[in-house]
């Protein structure tokens, strides 16, 4: 069954070498009870753990059933020691912090047994022993011989072929070894129990078979056996594993031992968490004020259809479509006085809405039940006039953008800067605006009869220009021939009209470099007055009353919706597309139908073709929302700096825990564990440490919101219950804990993992 075929072993410690077995040749029966006899250093114990598979021999081989285990790899002789040999040893080496039962049954967990199966071996071969009252005692409440009865019934547990015994009396009184040495004797019968002993007498007493050693050869051999048998197959055992669940309770039950210093470490590494737990639950109470807000305060602003849809990106870094573009040769916000002609190449980045009678149709079969009401706004376009070399241009409005600076003075103060001259401060002044490099598009300069071919023009060039803007009344006649109305072509006759309303260039504005918001884009502005004057004096016209006639109001900007409405309009001569539609929701939930009937538009649509609406009321509350996710992140990131520290502790006692638990390292391999199965039982140890650091950092955590809510509602007395740590965050902390600590033990259990299991074996 078992042979040794010319077994060396040497150990070299520095200068210091040792040989210690010397070309051991001995074959074994498959029954019979075998003693070793010999001096201290003599090789005994060598000669054991190279039989059962802990320590590697040199030269020779090592055969069973007659096939070789020279070329054995690290499972295979885990597997080999798990299931061929069961080893007693003097100090018995039982797990302390498990009961007697789990201690036999920790080696037949390692093959797969079944817990129901597990049980059931334990408890015949702890009755076999007479141990059956003593299952649910930890060891150290058992006597010595008691303790070496559950190392021989954890021996047999798992029905190895060979037994092996090293010095098994050694520990205990004469009396106990007898009863112990009988029950060896008993099991020899039918299996191969080899036993180390120094004692001569035990060995004539018991043994059927004496083997002598002496510096490390054999001596003598009373009943040697012969049988020669060679084979070449590999040898196969089943492989061996430890279910992680095992691993969490030999680490839980090592962790009850240290209670204290258990709790103390999982307290450490929980303040981190609180500190993240405690951010978490103020960003939430603060969206969650922000949600009700836009739910009961803005739930009824309307969403907005504009031709230029707000670009918050734009508005945020600079005006919609004049973005940089990686020009170089551009000084951003330049010093000089000058303006610089260029030819605009990115603004197809800005969308514009097509607003068309089939989006009008799509929006009459909304639900009523959605929204207060849908307003139309329909606008007539100023017809402004400028003179180039004495001769009276329309100015075409869109290409120079010719609108409405900002109502709001100390905004546009803070976010502008005038270059030369002054704001427009009435409806007869207006400004310039340039972009950041001092530039303005060429079908601008164009637009004002400047050449494009100049390097720079002198902001004086622009200071001081002049436009007029035609009444309503004045630029449209009746067409008595075909009833309809037509602009008058004589523009000499309408830059003479005295009822004008002359403007003029006062100041020129950039955009500051520091600027939070630039939703003007360069082109000229004119003052939110002139808009004011030109409809007021619209409505006393006969134009105005006849629109009032027919019961439509273009010039007001109220909602139109009739047939005599689209008639006036075309006999004006005016383009009828909505200029922008407000749709007021009745309430939060109406606003979220409403986003999924405007989205649903778009569906299949190609870009250019779809309809973009603002929801200012979500924009608000969405930037709101990442400035506070924002300030979570940075406080996030610097108590993430305590989790990363209390890691760190945990991996280093989980290294003294590595050091505490030596011994039991040496038991576990063994009795067959894989070094993986032992890294997992040190990462069970930290992950169970990392779930109570976790359950105890999210507890402390939900106690503080109480005093903290407290806190807050005496400064704020509107805000109940801000801090309020969602759920999810509960599961994710205690995750993120166990994750932290189980990568803090991987350097740890690796080093537990590569421990020699002889040496680990011999520490106390």
């Amino acid at each position: 069954m078992l042979s040794l075929k010319g077994i060396v072993k040497k150990y070299e410690i520095g200068q210091f070498k040792q040989t210690a077995l010397d070309g051991i040749d001995l074959e074994f029966r498959d029954q019979e009870f075998v003693c070793i006899l010999g001096p201290s250093g003599s090789g005994k114990t060598t000669l054991l753990n190279m039989i059962g598979g802990l320590d590697r021999y040199d030269q020779g081989d090592l055969l069973i059933n007659g096939k070789s285990t020279r070329n054995f790899k690290d499972q295979e002789w885990d597997s080999y020691r798990n299931h061929a040999i069961g080893f007693v040893f003097q100090n018995y080496n039982l797990i302390t912090h498990i009961s007697v039962l789990s201690n036999v049954e920790i080696g037949m967990t390692l093959s797969g047994l079944n817990s129901e199966e597990r049980r059931k071996r334990a408890l015949q071969v702890l009755e076999r022993v007479g141990l059956i009252d003593h299952i649910n005692k930890k060891p150290n409440q058992l006597s010595g011989g008691q303790m070496q009865r559950v190392a021989i019934a954890r021996a047999l547990a798992n029905n190895p072929e060979i037994i092996l015994a090293d010095e098994p009396t050694g520990a205990i009184d004469s009396e106990t070894s007898k009863q112990i040495m009988e029950l060896i004797q008993e099991i020899a019968k039918d299996k191969l129990v080899i036993m180390v002993t120094h004692d001569e007498n035990i060995a004539k007493k018991y043994a059927n078979r004496i083997v002598s050693l002496k510096d490390g050869k054999v001596i003598a051999d009373t009943n040697p056996y012969k049988n020669n048998l060679i084979g070449s197959a590999k040898l196969m055992f089943e492989k061996t594993s430890m279910a992680f669940t095992q691993a969490i309770k030999l680490s839980f039950n090592n962790l009850k031992t240290k209670k204290f210093r258990t709790l103390i470490t999982a307290f450490a590494g929980s303040i981190g968490i609180i500190g993240v737990a405690l951010v978490l639950s103020l960003a939430n109470g603060l969206n969650r004020e922000i949600d009700r807000l836009e739910r009961t305060t803005l739930a009824e602003f309307p969403i907005q259809i504009d031709p230029f849809p707000i670009d918050i990106e734009a508005a945020r870094g600079g005006p919609p479509g004049f973005q940089d573009n990686g020009d170089s040769e551009w000084e951003r916000f330049p010093e000089i006085l000058k303006i610089f002609p260029y030819e605009r190449t990115v603004s197809t980045t800005q969308h514009i809405n097509l607003i068309n009678d089939e989006y009008l149709d799509y929006l009459s079969t909304m639900d009523t039940r959605l929204y207060h009401e849908i307003s139309v706004t329909r606008q007539v376009e100023m017809s402004v006039l400028h003179k180039i070399d004495s001769t009276p241009i329309r100015l075409q409005t869109g290409r120079v953008r010719f609108e409405p600076s900002l109502n709001n003075d100390e905004f546009f103060n803070d976010n502008y800067d005038i270059l030369m001259g002054t704001a427009p401060k009435n409806k007869n002044e207006l400004i310039l605006l340039v972009d950041e490099f001092n530039r303005l598009n060429v079908q601008v300069l164009s637009a004002l009869g400047l050449s494009s071919d100049v390097e720079a023009y002198d902001f004086d060039t622009f200071i001081g220009k002049t436009f007029k803007v035609v009444l309503l009344s004045d630029n449209y006649v009746l067409d008595e021939n075909t009833n309809r109305f037509v602009q008058v072509s004589d523009l000499h006759t309408l830059y003479d009209n005295p009822n004008n309303i002359e403007l003029t260039i006062v100041g020129i504005a950039r955009a500051k470099e520091d600027a939070l918001s630039r939703f003007l884009r360069p082109g000229i502005k004119y003052h939110p007055d002139l808009i004011q004057s030109y409809l007021a004096d619209a409505k006393t016209s006969e134009i105005g009353i006849a629109q009032k006639n027919s019961n439509t109001s273009v010039i007001t900007g109220l909602p139109l919706s009739d047939s005599a409405r689209t008639s006036l309009l075309r006999n004006l001569g005016v383009d009828d597309t909505p200029s922008q539609i407000r749709i007021y929701p009745v309430n939060f939930d109406a606003k979220e139908e409403i986003r999924v009937f405007l989205d649903a538009f778009n569906h299949g649509k190609a870009e250019s073709e779809r309809i973009i609406y603002t929801d200012l009321a979500s924009i608000v509350t969405e930037l709101t929302g990442d400035i506070i996710d924002g300030i979570a992140y940075v406080l996030i990131a610097f108590s993430a700096i305590s989790l990363i520290v209390s890691s760190i502790m945990i991996g280093i006692i989980t290294y003294v825990s590595v050091l505490e638990r030596t011994k039991e390292i040496g038991i576990l391999r063994s009795l067959g564990a894989r070094k993986r199965d032992i890294s997992r039982v040190f990462n069970a140890e930290t992950s169970i440490i990392g779930f109570v650091a976790g359950s105890i950092g999210v507890f402390i955590a939900f106690l503080l919101t109480f005093p903290i809510n407290r806190l807050i509602r005496t400064v704020v007395e509107d805000l109940n219950n801000l801090a309020v740590l969602p759920i999810e965050a509960v599961f994710l902390l205690v995750f993120i804990s166990i994750l932290l600590t189980y990568i803090s033990s991987l350097i740890p259990a690796s080093l537990a993992a590569r421990k020699d299991p002889v040496e680990a074996l011999r520490i106390d």
